[in-house]
């Protein structure tokens, strides 16, 4: 007889938001935690840091945002621009009632997170950025040809192709300057085939790409200012992309800020680090309580 083996990130579960239907999983219970992704990731990117501050007694969940990786393209008419992209995640917070949040947030992901604590910052307790665009890094500048492909007729589609060359992954366009070690296969493939196979994936993606401008993180760090919560960065001291410098220059904004530098990682620290960051997550998020 064979147990069947629970999910690292939980149980599968869909809602329906304005902008479409929206995968994610949930794990635990207790205050919740909300791990936000980035460009081509998904959900997958937290299997590693779920289960461990689930199992400290909180209620983990980890939605796919509609940033290439998706399984279910959004509606034709969503709005999928940067700013309407934190509407989409204030949306989700509401829809499941969640309040008193702590967000956990990486690479496009944070940025989208600080723009939703810009505009509307009523529904979440903490915060905690890993390695994430802010200031004028909305690309990095590796990335800054990014928006401008996006507006090239079916470039999404020929990207979508040229993503199963898999002698491009350890490049620094991919993701050679994200993690240490390599991808396992099948995460890889979990965040690239879905661009390759779906035009309402590409559509999506496309859509968000056209909108990406550091005016947008910009001006969200200057309204960072007014956000009295608790945020933790958690920043990867060897970054190539985002620089340590950008996690001081946040926290000197926001009036409630600690930084913690993390070695041995680059970007995607739930990859390199999750164990350390895992227990991070659980110790600031304790701290609620106090």
């Amino acid at each position: 007889m064979y147990l069947r083996l629970m999910h690292p990130l939980g149980t599968a579960h869909h809602v329906n938001l304005p902008q479409g239907e929206v995968r994610y999983f949930e794990r635990g219970r207790g205050r919740p935690v909300v791990f936000v992704h980035g460009v081509l990731t998904n959900a997958h990117l937290w299997r590693k840091v779920v289960p461990a501050v689930a199992d400290a007694g909180f209620r983990c969940l980890a939605p796919d945002l509609p940033l290439g990786s998706h399984s279910v393209p959004m509606r034709s008419d969503a709005d999928l621009s940067a700013p309407g992209l934190a509407t989409l995640l204030g949306d989700f917070l509401t829809a499941l009632d969640l309040e008193d949040v702590i967000l956990v947030a990486n690479d496009t992901g944070g940025a989208i997170t600080q723009l939703l604590l810009a505009r509307y910052p009523e529904r979440v307790g903490r915060v905690v950025l890993t390695p994430s665009d802010s200031f004028e890094y909305f690309f990095p500048p590796i990335f800054k040809p990014l928006p401008q492909l996006a507006r090239v007729p079916g470039s999404m589609a020929v990207l979508g192709q040229l993503l199963r060359i898999k002698a491009l992954y350890p490049l620094p366009m991919l993701f050679g300057w994200v993690v240490k070690r390599p991808l396992p296969d099948d995460i890889a493939q979990e965040y690239l085939a879905k661009l390759r196979k779906s035009p309402g994936v590409q559509r999506d993606l496309r859509k968000f790409l056209r909108t990406v401008h550091p005016r947008h993180t910009l001006a969200a760090a200057e309204k960072l200012r007014q956000f009295k919560r608790p945020v933790l960065l958690v920043w990867a001291a060897e970054d190539k992309l985002f620089p340590i410098d950008l996690a001081h220059r946040l926290a000197a904004l926001l009036p409630d800020a600690e930084v913690v530098e993390f070695p041995d990682s680059y970007t995607f620290v739930s990859e390199d680090q999750p164990a350390a960051l895992a227990g991070h997550i659980t110790r600031f998020a304790a701290a609620m309580a106090d």
